[in-house]
């Protein structure tokens, strides 16, 4: 027994010393930022929380534990408190900006959020909210021009020939619009998901339940959970505003596509009729050849002696062949152009219009003859 304790306590602390440390960004109400570091399970023993807590296995979550708000947004991990935010492995260069530049002057209340007002924490979730719309907000203004211009080449009419560095810059930004319709869907989901329940709202809501006055001001008419669903409901429709945008880039995307492939099978057919015009001359001309073939094989005839016999013969062949080529090329145009119309007879064109007039006709009278018996049966 002794020697199972004594394995234990030493597996127990190497993985203490083994476990990660946190570089932490704290910051509070009145936006005053400070750094440590700590070990993680000396951070999740202060906050009272579990150890699957601080995992971020999600690359967006909201979640609640033990009077704790748990978020994740793609790099940033942040733990909100009644009292303060804390911001875990901030050392990140997406990060850096807006962590040291706006995210405490907006918790202060320096900046433009709509909820300062309200308790800390809904300062904090609107801030990380905000940041992680203005990033999906970003990334679409940088697809979309460059997207719009990639299109414009390769749709142009005067082009006989697609750009392969264009295709190859449609591909790369055709990836990047499916990413960040992936990242828009996993955002809405997840405030939909919280949407859908009460009780989820209400977890959000931390101050109702630690500060008396808030409980108060709920308990009075002050509906905290109906503020931070309107919060959620904000952030969400425009999450499905941006969504909606890069549909309409992906629709853009596809009917150019589809206009590519017409244009291109249009310049295939006009090669492929080139060809096929190519080999009736040949065929013509190979054929009215063998009157050449036959006079230039070396046997006597009279007419060899005659020298009007050689220009006979060469505009024979030209003539000839001319003539079959012509005709190949009527017989190829009568087959390949589409086909008319059927022909609408004259009388059925005035026959119409005066069906129709007498079916109103009809119509109105039976109306104007409800009408009347309605008014003698009054």
């Amino acid at each position: 027994k002794f020697y199972q304790h004594a394995t234990t306590e030493a597996s127990q602390a190497t993985l203490a010393s083994v476990s990660p440390v946190f570089a932490v960004m704290k910051l509070d109400k009145e936006g005053n930022t400070t750094y440590f570091e700590k070990k993680k399970t000396e951070l999740y023993q202060e906050l009272g929380l579990q150890a699957r807590d601080l995992r971020f296995q999600h690359l967006m979550s909201i979640a609640t534990r033990n009077n704790r708000i748990i978020m994740r947004m793609e790099f940033l991990k942040a733990v909100i408190t009644p009292e303060f935010l804390l911001i875990l492995d901030y050392r990140n260069l997406n990060l850096e900006h807006w962590l040291f530049n706006e995210l405490a002057s907006q918790l202060a209340g320096e900046g433009q959020l709509v909820t300062y007002s309200l308790p800390f924490e809904f300062r904090a979730i609107e801030a990380i909210l905000q940041y992680r719309i203005s990033k999906l907000q970003g990334r679409l203004n940088t697809l979309q021009p460059q997207i719009l211009e990639t299109l414009e080449a390769l749709v142009d009419p005067k082009l006989l020939s697609v750009d392969r560095s264009k295709l190859h810059i449609l591909l790369q930004n055709g990836k990047s619009l499916s990413e960040l319709e992936t990242d828009l869907k996993v955002f809405k989901e997840t405030i939909l998901e919280i949407l859908d329940e009460e009780e989820l709202i209400e977890e959000l809501c931390l101050s109702k339940w630690t500060d008396p006055q808030v409980f108060e001001e709920s308990a009075s008419g002050i509906d905290h959970a109906e503020e931070m669903e309107l919060l959620l409901e904000n952030y969400y429709r425009q999450a499905e505003d941006l969504a909606n945008e890069a549909r309409e880039l992906r629709v853009l995307i596809d009917d150019s596509e589809s206009i590519i492939f017409i244009n291109l099978d249009s310049h295939r057919n006009v090669m492929m009729r080139l060809n096929l015009q190519l080999t009736m001359g040949t065929f013509s001309l190979s054929l009215f050849g063998l009157i050449g073939v036959a006079f230039g094989m070396n046997l006597e005839s009279s007419l060899e002696e005659d020298p009007r016999i050689f220009w006979l013969v060469t505009g024979i062949m030209f003539l000839g062949s001319g003539l079959i080529w012509r005709r190949l090329l009527s017989f190829l145009g009568r087959h390949l152009e589409p086909p008319l119309p059927p022909h609408v007879p004259a009388v059925l064109k005035k026959s119409q219009p005066a069906a129709g007039r007498v079916e109103i006709k009809n119509s109105l009278k039976a109306e104007t003859f409800g009408l009347s018996r309605s008014t003698l049966t009054n």
